[in-house]
């Protein structure tokens, strides 16, 4: 054998050794699909259960397309590598789960793998579901196959070679995805523990308000803020840019009813969570207002030194005039809900770390969730020019937050304005 012809046989065995080891190690296999869906073997208990769970984990919202049925996918979730859709969860056999056992939805609740074997991409945050004990996944389980069954197949995701050749995904797991489920923290109570459960599992808090490294995995600094679905998800942590402190009961009367005082209203996509939070029992969300204000420790961030109307604009400040001929009347506190605004000094939206969600809500407007008796506004979208909203924007910053100003609002409005369009 020639020297070439061994050196080439050498590489390629080098090559392909590990290759198959890899291919070895991320392959699945399909289990069996269940012959027939009968959903009366579901006790009731078991079912009103899983509707709780299922709210606390927003399932509704990430697997319901725009207009479409409930449950049976479709919604596009963008990325920074594409766009991903939701699978149909409905028990249609077809294209849902009709024929999944418990066995199966188990296995992606931990594993991030689906019934036929293949890895599901952890857009579905099952690095949140592993910890998900297995009677709760029964009970979510048993909802989920008590719904309407649905017909409606998953549109093919939108990603590049190689994301979109799934095995790639073991290799995400294998670095990132560490399984659970929730072990119980010695030196805290039960209620603070259950609170760490399900902020940490179901409701996957940490998968909008953790940032994100390069492979789109959450990174160490937990619940310190982060971008999603065009919003930002402000840090919920020692970090959390606050003119009033968040506590137990601030945050509980703010995820029960969507408005805080203290703290405003939820929107954009925390208002959907709101809305599925209606169900969720109070012992559930008292567990989860007491972990997470542990987490804020009741030591917000510098932000505003008071909550105080702005001066009436002395100068040809184009902001703030804006100010004063469009928000004044609803922000100065004397107009009541729901057309009196929060005092902006106590808006996160405000003193937080980005101009993001400012934008949007001047934009846009609020329209709260149907449980919310929080604000209303009307959306500015349409009257203000570019130039009128940053500085608008810069104004606000400027005289109702003691912080920094913030960089780049100009590319920030014209980000807010593509999605108009999307």
């Amino acid at each position: 054998m020639k020297a070439r012809t061994r050196s080439a046989l050498i590489w390629l065995a080098g090559t392909l050794t590990p290759l198959m080891g890899f291919v070895v190690y991320a392959w699945r296999p399909a289990i069996a699909p269940l012959e027939a869906n009968a959903p009366g073997q579901f006790a009731q208990a078991a079912i009103n259960r899983g509707a709780q769970l299922a709210a606390l984990g927003n399932c509704a919202t990430c697997h319901t397309a725009y207009g479409g049925a409930m449950y049976s996918g479709g919604r596009k979730l963008a990325t920074a590598f594409g766009n991903i859709y939701s699978t149909n969860i409905t028990p249609e056999a077809q294209t849902g789960i009709g024929k999944w056992s418990l066995e199966a939805f188990q296995r992606a609740m931990r594993q991030g793998v689906d019934r036929e074997g293949r890895h599901l991409y952890p857009a579905f945050p099952y690095d949140h579901f592993t910890l998900v004990t297995d009677a709760d996944n029964a009970a979510l389980y048993a909802f989920l196959m008590t719904r309407k069954p649905v017909r409606a197949r998953t549109p093919e995701n939108e990603l590049s070679f190689p994301l979109n050749v799934r095995m790639v995904i073991a290799g995400w797991k294998l670095l990132f995805l560490h399984t659970g489920p929730y072990d119980n923290a010695a030196t805290q109570d039960v209620t603070w523990n259950r609170g760490a459960y399900l902020v940490n599992g179901l409701a996957h808090c940490g998968g909008c308000h953790t940032p994100r490294n390069d492979f789109g995995a959450e990174n160490s600094q937990r619940f310190s803020g982060a971008d999603a679905e065009g919003w930002h998800a402000f840090a919920i942590d020692s970090r959390a840019h606050t003119h009033e402190a968040w506590t137990a009961d601030s945050l509980y009367a703010y995820l029960r009813h969507g408005w805080q005082e203290q703290h405003g209203d939820a929107y954009g996509p925390m208002a959907s969570v709101v809305q599925n939070l209606a169900v969720a029992t109070d012992e559930d969300l008292r567990a989860i207002s007491i972990y997470m204000a542990s987490r804020i420790d009741g030591q917000p961030a510098p932000a505003a030194a008071a909550a105080r109307p702005p001066e009436p604009p002395q100068s040809e400040d184009t902001g703030a005039q804006v100010y004063a001929a469009t928000c004044q009347n609803c922000h100065d506190g004397s107009r009541p809900l729901p057309f009196g605004g929060v005092r902006l000094t106590l808006s996160t939206a405000v003193t937080g770390e980005s101009a993001t969600n400012l934008i949007n809500i001047i934009l846009h407007g609020l329209n709260p969730a149907e449980v919310s008796t929080g604000a209303m506004m009307p959306g500015f979208g349409h009257t203000l020019t570019d130039a009128q909203l940053e500085s608008l924007v810069s104004y606000i910053r400027s005289a109702q937050a003691s912080r920094p100003a913030w960089a780049d609002v100009d590319t920030t409005v014209r980000a807010a304005r593509s999605r108009d369009h999307d």
